[in-house]
């Protein structure tokens, strides 16, 4: 480690082996002793100067922080092998010595530049040098008139030289300790070491540069100089190890104008500047003549000054306008500010009140500079507001009080104070107090406490509020009932008429919510268009509450040049089954989601009661509409085919195809309750379902037509995608993609679902123009009268067991209706199928009746494609061709 004890006790060793030398074994072999002490002790730092700076570098992948150490150890190698070279016999030691001194310093100089903390910029180590540059050329000056000039011509130049850099050096290293702006302890223990080893190595070079060297040759003690250099340099390589070691240490803050290092080391220059004056005027007067070198000298001495005082003009005025501009942005802040800044001194006396006092509180300086601040308070306030103000001048790092204020028209004003302590800051030497009027915050409060808890639109009760009310209530387990409701096509009104109307119908809503629930009832508003009621009624009480409120919102709201007919769907849910507000609320809106789902279709306005069996059918419903993207991807759907018989010969003539759906965790899935939802959920699901049925359909009745079998296949189709307009496109690419002739496909259409337009008829008609037969399925439980059937473009007629289902005691009766549907569609030339045969009677009866074909469990139930074919074989299918 650089600096360690080890270090120590070997420069101290050095220094009594050089004093030892020059005291007893005499010059000559004293020369040689102090030039392998000190030249081995400067290696020796020199080595651990260099691997600082390597082990510097590789922490910071940087050679920023480690430049300081190694341009020092680099000193101290020069510094090292020159000194030990002048040891040699047959060297010219003086040379040498001056050689070293030339190379050293530089390097010396550009590591203490370069530490950590002596001179952070360019401009900065600039400064640093002309101020050594001035101080040692004055020193020089001073030491040339009296002692140098007198040598002899011939050393003159090289003895100048090394005089010039060792003045000029020492005193850079001088300055750059002292005004180090950071890390102080380091940049004077490595300036004090570089400054005595250029001290010792430049006297050393003197000595052995002087034409008088006879002391070589003579017995006797060395030289004091020689003596004095030894030491300087065994000590200086010693203090630049200390002065490393210390760079770590946590570094000193400065002072703002000495932040960037301008003005550190300009007043040092006075010194040596008049020192030379008054040599200069002591030589005159002595009759002294200044020759070339001193001239030289006085020259450079006054140039550096005068660049030195043109720098600091330059600084000083910089730093003005630094200053200018902060107390400007300061005066702006402060005048700007909608706080009061008040300075109180150790007694509590306003000494300074910023600018927006008077405009704030209307208080001028007269009203409140030279007097206490509690008698500016209410005197209620006084004292604690006192209290506190102590608490912060004995040591409270700051506190906030509030406090009644005397404006200045003699009315008392809520304020709030934050006060610091700032006393420690010599441009404030107080406490400072930040007052702000807080004279409205109470009516903010109030107005805050409304909005929070009621709907800006309706005035009614907000969700917070109410879910507030209704947690409390089932809190205390208090009876009552819990109502939600939706308008419903409320999106459309907004979409329709603007948003004006719909907001003057959320008002005319809302006041019929209010009108309609009882005196004690919370009406509330929870969504865009959901509103909700807690009663303390019971579930019968609030059932007929929900039936007024339904029926007061299906009474048309009349605006101005506008007429809006909604309806609303109510859940009612009991609070005493709700374990907390948010069950309670989640009850109902269950409720009025299953009276949505009841509703749809019809007019409207139903009220449902929470059950559990619809939370479950809710769940159950919310899980396929997750599972339904997707699910042919996933490869969950499945066809069945049921065959479709004469019943004269019990011979297949078709099929149909029947979509199945096998979830892995719900089951089977019946095509009623998934095929709705997924027209509901849009994007082109149900259409790619049906599509999807088609192909599969058309694919198996094309293996079964290429395996001779004379079928056909009928497909089942929703209203919806029947009238799509992409439908007869879909039917037409499946029946050539699987290459089955067009009339070998029927197309299914349920008779409750048929919608009664033309344009139902037009995409029936369509499909008998691609060749494809049409089919009304499930007739006799929709609307559709006999009469119609002329008009509807269809080719098979599929009756419901519900025309030929006989009930019991009244055998025969249902032969004549099935007669009649079956004779008129025979003059049509429509075909009848019997839909749901299941047993003996229900074939008797549609053959008594004319009918020739029939399906349903009686002759096959629907199983899959290699089940039926066992069927067809059985039953031996005609083959085609014969």
């Amino acid at each position: 480690m650089i600096g360690n004890p080890r270090t120590f006790w070997l420069a101290l060793l050095s220094a009594a082996a050089v004093l030892g030398a020059a005291a007893v074994i005499g010059p000559v072999l004293g020369l040689v002793a102090v030039a392998v002490f000190a030249g081995v002790t400067a290696l020796v730092h020199a080595g651990g100067l260099i691997r600082l700076a390597l082990r510097i570098h590789r922490g910071r992948r940087d050679f920023g922080p480690c430049r300081g150490a190694g341009f020092l150890g680099m000193g101290a190698l020069v510094t090292g092998a020159g000194v030990a070279a002048t040891g040699l016999p047959w060297l010219d030691p003086g040379p040498i010595a001056a050689a070293t001194t030339l190379l050293a310093a530089p390097a010396y100089l550009a590591g203490l530049l370069l530490l950590p903390g002596t001179a952070p910029t360019l401009g900065a180590r600039l400064r640093r040098l002309l101020d050594g540059a001035g101080i040692g050329v004055s020193l020089l000056y001073c030491a040339w008139v009296f002692t140098l000039g007198r040598s002899s011509p011939g050393t003159a130049p090289l003895r100048l030289a090394v005089a010039l850099t060792g003045c000029v050096a020492v005193a850079v290293a001088v300055v750059t300790g002292l005004r180090a702006v950071r890390h102080r302890p380091a940049a004077l223990g490595c300036s004090g070491g570089a400054a005595l080893s250029i001290v010792g190595v430049s006297g050393y070079a003197l000595l052995l540069l002087g034409h008088d060297r006879t002391w070589l040759g003579a017995p006797g003690a060395a030289p004091a100089g020689l003596v004095a250099a030894g030491l300087a340099m065994v000590a200086g390589p010693f203090l630049l190890a200390a002065g490393a070691r210390r760079a770590g240490d946590e570094p000193t803050r400065p002072h703002a104008a000495d932040e960037d290092g301008s003005f550190a080391g300009y007043p040092l220059l006075l010194v040596p500047a008049l020192l030379a004056v008054v040599v200069s005027a002591w030589h005159l007067l002595t009759g002294g003549r200044f020759d070339e070198t001193s001239v030289a000298l006085g020259i450079a001495a006054f140039g550096a000054l005068a660049v030195r005082e043109v720098l600091a003009a330059w600084d000083i005025r910089r730093y003005a306008q630094t200053l200018a501009g902060r107390e400007a942005r300061f005066r702006t802040l402060v005048a700007g500010s909608t706080d009061v800044a008040i300075v109180l001194d150790a007694g509590l006396v306003v000494r300074w009140q910023s600018p927006a006092a008077a405009r704030q509180f209307g208080l001028s300086d007269q009203d409140a500079l030279g007097r206490p601040l509690t008698d500016l308070l209410h005197p209620a306030d006084a004292a604690p507001v006192a209290a506190a103000l102590r608490a912060v001048l004995d040591g409270c790092q700051h506190t906030l009080v509030q406090a009644r204020l005397r404006d200045g028209f003699g009315r008392w004003r809520d304020t709030e104070s934050t006060v610091i302590d700032q006393r420690a800051a010599p441009e404030v030497g107080g406490l400072v107090v930040h007052v702000r009027d807080i004279g409205d915050r109470a009516q903010l409060q109030r107005t805050l406490h409304e909005v929070t808890w009621t709907d800006d639109r309706t005035g009614l009760a907000n969700r917070r509020r109410f879910v507030a009310a209704a947690e409390e209530a089932c809190r205390d387990a208090r009876p009552g009932s819990l109502l939600a409701l939706e308008l419903d096509r409320f999106e459309s009104v907004a979409d329709l008429h603007g948003p004006s109307v719909a907001g003057a119908v959320l008002i005319e809503a809302a006041r019929r919510l209010r009108a309609a629930a009882g005196r004690d009832d919370l009406p509330a508003r929870l969504g865009a268009a959901g509103f909700a009621v807690l009663t303390d009624a019971p579930i019968v009480q609030a059932f007929a509450l929900a039936t007024r409120i339904a029926t007061a919102l299906a009474e048309p709201f009349q605006l101005p040049g506008h007429t809006v007919h909604l309806a609303a769907e109510v859940g009612v849910a009991d609070l005493l089954g709700a374990g907390n507000a948010e069950e309670a609320l989640r009850h109902a809106d269950v409720a009025r989601r299953r009276a949505r789902q009841l509703a749809r279709g019809g007019a409207g306005g139903r009220v449902e009661c929470y059950d559990k069996s619809f939370e479950t059918a809710l769940v159950r419903r919310t899980e396929i509409e997750q599972q339904l993207p997707g699910v042919i991807g996933r490869g969950e759907l499945d066809v069945a085919f049921q065959p479709i018989a004469d019943l004269a010969t019990r011979q297949p003539v078709g099929a149909e195809a029947l979509l199945r759906w096998r979830h892995p965790r719900l089951g089977t899935v019946p095509p009623a309750e998934f095929l709705p939802i997924a027209e509901e959920l849009g994007g082109g699901i149900a259409d790619e379902i049906g599509e999807w049925v088609l192909h599969r359909a058309c694919r198996q009745l094309s293996c079964w037509r290429r395996d001779g079998r004379d079928l056909w296949m009928s497909v089942n189709v929703s209203a919806r995608q029947l009238a799509g307009e992409g439908w007869l496109a879909a039917v037409a690419t499946a029946v050539d993609t699987h290459c089955v002739p067009a009339e070998a496909i029927v197309v299914e259409v349920a008779e409750a679902a048929l919608p009664d337009d033309a344009f139902a008829v037009e995409q029936l008609a369509g499909l008998r123009a691609l060749g494809v037969r049409t089919a009304l399925d499930h007739f006799g439980t929709g609307p559709t009268a006999l009469a119609h059937l002329r008009r509807l473009p269809i080719d098979v007629l599929k009756i419901d067991q519900a025309l030929f289902n006989e009930p019991p005691g009244r055998r025969g009766a249902a032969t004549p209706i099935v007669d009649v549907v079956v004779g008129l569609s025979r003059r049509l030339g429509i075909d009848v199928i019997a839909c749901g045969l299941e047993t003996q009677s229900h074939a008797d009866v549609v053959r008594a009746a004319g009918c020739a074909l029939g399906q349903g469990f009686l002759i096959s139930p629907p199983d899959h494609a290699e089940h039926v074919e066992a069927y067809l074989e059985r039953h031996r299918t005609p083959l085609l061709g014969n």
